[in-house]
C-alpha cells in the first residue's frame, strides 16, 4: 500500500477505505473532518490516538470514542516558530470546534524541535513537513494521519495499516526511546489487552 493515499490521484485501497469509514464512526473525528476547510491549516492533519484508538475500540466491541482523551491536529508553519503563534492557532481551532466539548490539541510541527528535548528528555530533529512528525510517533502502527480534501479524504500511513489492525506494538527506529515506548505500550495494552507488544520488530 502506498504510504500517502490521495483519492484525487487514485482510489483508496480497500483497507484504507475501511480505515476511513471506521474513524468517522467516531462522531468527534467526523465533525472535525467536516469542518476541515474552515480550519485552513497549512499542511494540516488529524492524527494519532483519535484515529487508531477508534479502530481498536471498534475491534474490541466498544463505542468508537470510548476512552479517547483528546484529538490531535498537526500543521506546519515554518514562518512562525513562536509559541504565541501556535497558541493563536489553538485558540482559533477551539473557537471553531469548541462546541464538540472534547479537548483538541493543535501543534505546529515546525517548532517541535524547540521543546521536545526539554519535555521528553531526547533531542528531536527539525522537521520539514507535518508528515515527518507523523513518521516519528513512538509506535509505527500508530503513525497515521487523515485530512479532508475537496474530493474526499487523504490518508497518510507511512507504515501501512496492516500492523495497526493486527495490534502490533513495536518501537519506532526513528524515535528509539525505550522508556517512553514501554510507558506508552503498557498504557495501550492496559486498555486493549489483545495488543501484541514486542521490543523488536
Amino acid at each position: 500500500m502506498a504510504p500517502w493515499l490521495n483519492p484525487a490521484v487514485s482510489p483508496l485501497s480497500l483497507q484504507a477505505e475501511r480505515f476511513v469509514s471506521e474513524i468517522v464512526r467516531n462522531r468527534f473525528n467526523r465533525a472535525i473532518l467536516d469542518a476541515w476547510s474552515d480550519l485552513a491549516l497549512p499542511d494540516g492533519w488529524l492524527v494519532a490516538g483519535c484515529l487508531f484508538q477508534t479502530v481498536w475500540n471498534l475491534q474490541s466491541g466498544r463505542l468508537p470514542h470510548e476512552g479517547i482523551k483528546d484529538y490531535d491536529i498537526f500543521y506546519f508553519d515554518a514562518d512562525d516558530f513562536s509559541a504565541a503563534g501556535e497558541a493563536r492557532v489553538q485558540a482559533r481551532v477551539e473557537r471553531l470546534l469548541g462546541f464538540l466539548g472534547v479537548p483538541i490539541e493543535v501543534k505546529n510541527q515546525a517548532r517541535v524541535h524547540l521543546w521536545y528535548e526539554e519535555h521528553f528528555g531526547h533531542p528531536y530533529p527539525q522537521l520539514a513537513t507535518a508528515r515527518e512528525g507523523i513518521d516519528r510517533f513512538l509506535i509505527p502502527s500508530t503513525c497515521v494521519g487523515v485530512r479532508r480534501t475537496a474530493s474526499g479524504h487523504e490518508l497518510y500511513a507511512p507504515n501501512g495499516l496492516e500492523i495497526l489492525y493486527a495490534g502490533l506494538i513495536t518501537p519506532n527506529p526513528l524515535t528509539p526511546h525505550l522508556t517512553l515506548f514501554r510507558e506508552k505500550a503498557a498504557s495501550y495494552q492496559s486498555r486493549w489487552n489483545w495488543l501484541q507488544v514486542r521490543e523488536a520488530a
